[in-house]
């Protein structure tokens, strides 16, 4: 993205817009130390099979992914501020121990508790999930194809906040450049009900259907499938910086859907029912997302390949991008299109390797894959799990 610099006014206005936008970050959820014997029982119920991995050796690939993301971190620099305190070499130190004992631990998964100190993250956090949807898509706009996806305009443009003031340390503001004075950048219902970004060769591809290509915003990747058999990732390059509104619990405010009632399938059949709500419900959520093309993905916000399965979107000030997780959560019953048996629970080791911008405090989400069985399993995964975070033992 291209830069702007800031005479002395745009840094005031910048200022104001953050102090109205920005508010104080909440309370981080706490880290509650495990003792070795509950840690051991914990251990032992763990399952690869839970996850659909044929063996603990099955991380292998996620983990090398991981530490490849942690060698770029300086060892003694802060990944979770606590209390407890995490340095990267710690966090680095797990996911590389971790990786020697794969062989292992089919056999001993008490391993994991004597190798490991867990820590319970209280209280218990949310855990839904999200996919790699596949859409079929064309190259160029036809009445069967007449949605866009965009690439990320040039006249986005992204301040570090924290450069201002530290009450605003890690925080963004998104804007664009208009008459010489900064504005919000385009929401959703002036890019698909405005035009607003239309007949400036932004366009990367067009889909048939209008929810679809919501939810692949909202999911941040997926695939394309062409008319001549291609396959294209599309992924994610960049957002508006509009604030992220659940278009379920919007429907569920307006009593559309009972909140309790509210997933992916639900709202699908609410808009496919009444088609004339469709725009401007899904307006209701003004956080737009970008693409850019890619042969390879999904990718997570350490820039790697994720793992469907394994990897977890968390809020890294909580749960550290690298970090190795053991999870704990019912998958939900009967899910429609996967192979999981109803009721049947989620026992296993996960990877922190995304974050998203509705991924906040006590809340996880729960990589599934790609295609409709993982989406299946995503649109109804909406549980309290348990989650313990673990690292290695340090000497006396």
């Amino acid at each position: 993205m291209r830069s702007i610099r800031f005479p002395a006014w745009a840094a005031l206005a910048l200022a104001c817009l953050a102090w109205g936008c920005v508010g104080g970050a909440p309370k981080a959820p706490v880290l509650a130390p495990v003792s070795d014997r509950a840690a051991a029982s914990l251990a032992r119920s763990l399952d690869p099979a839970t996850q659909d991995l044929a063996s603990w050796r099955d991380l292998e690939p996620g983990l090398k992914l991981s530490l490849d993301y942690l060698t770029s971190k300086p060892a003694d620099g802060v990944a979770v501020a606590g209390p407890p305190a995490v340095t990267w070499g710690r966090v680095r130190a797990t996911a590389q121990r971790l990786l020697e004992l794969l062989p292992q631990l089919d056999a001993d998964p008490g391993l994991l508790a004597r190798e490991f100190a867990w820590a319970e993250l209280a209280p218990r956090p949310l855990l839904t999930g999200y996919y790699a949807p596949i859409l079929d898509a064309s190259p160029v706009a036809t009445p069967e194809f007449p949605y866009p996806l965009y690439a990320l305009p040039p006249d986005v443009q992204t301040v570090d906040l924290g450069r201002f003031h530290p009450r605003w340390d890690g925080q963004t503001l998104v804007y664009r450049v208009q008459g010489g004075r900064i504005e919000p950048y385009f929401d959703r219902a002036a890019i698909d009900g405005q035009g607003a970004l239309a007949g400036q060769g932004l366009e990367l591809a067009w889909v048939r259907d209008r929810y679809d290509a919501f939810v692949l915003q909202v999911q941040g990747s997926g695939l394309l499938r062409f008319p001549d058999g291609a396959l294209r990732h599309a992924l994610y390059a960049g957002k508006n910086g509009r604030q992220y509104v659940s278009l379920g619990k919007a429907m569920a405010q307006a009593g559309l859907i009972p909140l309790e009632q509210v997933t992916m399938s639900s709202i699908r059949e609410y808009l496919d029912a009444h088609p004339d709500q469709e725009q401007a419900l899904l307006d209701k959520n003004p956080s737009y997302v970008f693409f850019r093309l890619a042969d390879s993905g999904p990718l997570g916000a350490m820039g790697r390949l994720l793992t469907p399965r394994v990897s977890v979107a968390t809020d890294p000030r909580v749960l550290p991008l690298g970090s190795v997780l053991a999870l704990a959560a019912d998958l939900p019953p009967g899910a429609p299109g996967t192979a999981d048996e109803a009721g049947r629970a989620l026992a296993g080791l996960a990877l922190a390797q995304d974050t998203g911008g509705a991924i906040k405090q006590a809340h996880l989400d729960y990589f599934c894959g790609s295609g409709p069985e993982a989406g299946a399993l995503a649109g109804e995964l909406k549980a309290r799990a348990r989650v313990w975070l673990l690292l290695v033992r340090e000497e006396p």
